[in-house]
Formats: C-alpha cells, structure tokens, sequence
C-alpha cells in the first residue's frame, strides 16, 4: 500500500511540475503572438504612410519607409521562428490525450481562451498587410513606370539636350595649316 501511495504522490508532483511547465508555456506563447500581433499593427501603419509616400513621390522619405519596413518584416520573420515551436508544444498542450488538460484548463483558462482570439486577429493582420504590401508595390510600379516615361520623354527633347548645338553637327577642323 505504501508503494502505491508514494508512486500516487509522485506522480501528482510530476503532474504539478509539468503543469506549471505547460502553463509558462502557453503564456509565453500567447506574449509571443501579441507581440506578433503588434508588429503587424505597426506594419500596416508603414503600409500606410508608404503608400502617401509613393503617391507624392519623394525618393529620400521612401528610401527611409523601405529601410523601416525591412526591419519591421526580419523582426516579424524572427518571431515566427519561436512561435512555431511554440505552438507546437501549445497543441500538445490542449490535446485531448494530455491527462493533465483539465487541471490546466481550469487553472489557466483565461489565458487559454484568449489564445485563438490573438491567433484569429494575427490572421487578420497578416491577410490585411499582404492586401497593403501589394497595392503599395502596384503603386509604386505604377510611379516608377510614370518616372521612366517623363524621363525618355526629357532625353528625346531637342531643345532640353544640353551642350548639344543645333550647329554642333558641321565638320570641324583638327589640323590648321599655318605655312599657307
């Protein structure tokens, strides 16, 4: 009887343990999505402020919202890396094979419920800045072909050809005879 009972509270404090191991591991997965979240937030603000840019034209300031957006995508990018183990381990979490889900969904459920409401609102996020990312990039292909245009039209302009004379194309002499 003895045995039975140690091997019972044994197994309660590896339960405990790995409760609060699972526990830190959906809370570190749903700070790691609202932070995913947020950074999509602030992409689309760029998105934004890119596309007024690209429409008034100003090379310098879309240099600058191009660096910025590079940035904000590598740090999306790298949070993706640790969100999909992370999640990974989250789905192993709230299985149904997992003997210890009911301690854990009474114990942490606010956390655990607010986890699909991020997940959904990140897919939102993410499908509306595909939608900005390639309206900006059609605006911008758009003002680039604008640009190309107004400067083949520049070079084709007699009149704007600078150094060039309408007298420049006559023969001019490269030897002098001086002995007459």
């Amino acid at each position: 009887m003895a045995i039975i009972a140690d091997e019972v509270n044994t197994a309660a404090e590896i339960d405990s343990a790995e409760l609060a191991q699972r526990v830190a591991i959906l809370k570190r997965f749903k700070t790691l999505l609202s932070q995913q979240r947020e950074r999509f937030r602030s992409y689309l603000n760029l998105l934004d402020k890119q596309q007024n840019v690209i429409e008034s034209g100003s090379a310098e300031d879309l240099l600058t919202y191009v660096e910025i957006e590079e940035k904000i995508v590598a740090d999306i990018f790298s949070i993706q890396k640790v969100i999909d183990p992370l999640e990974e381990m989250y789905n192993a979490v709230v299985s149904d094979k997992n003997p210890v889900k009911s301690r854990l969904n009474i114990e942490n459920s606010n956390t655990q419920e607010e986890v699909p409401s991020i997940k959904a609102s990140l897919e939102v996020l993410k499908s509306e800045a595909v939608i900005r990312s390639t309206k900006n990039r059609e605006s911008l292909s758009k003002r680039m072909l604008e640009l190309r245009q107004e400067i083949k039209s520049l070079r084709n302009n007699p009149y704007a050809a600078i150094g060039k004379s309408a007298y420049g194309n006559l023969n001019k002499a490269a030897l002098v005879d001086i002995h007459g």
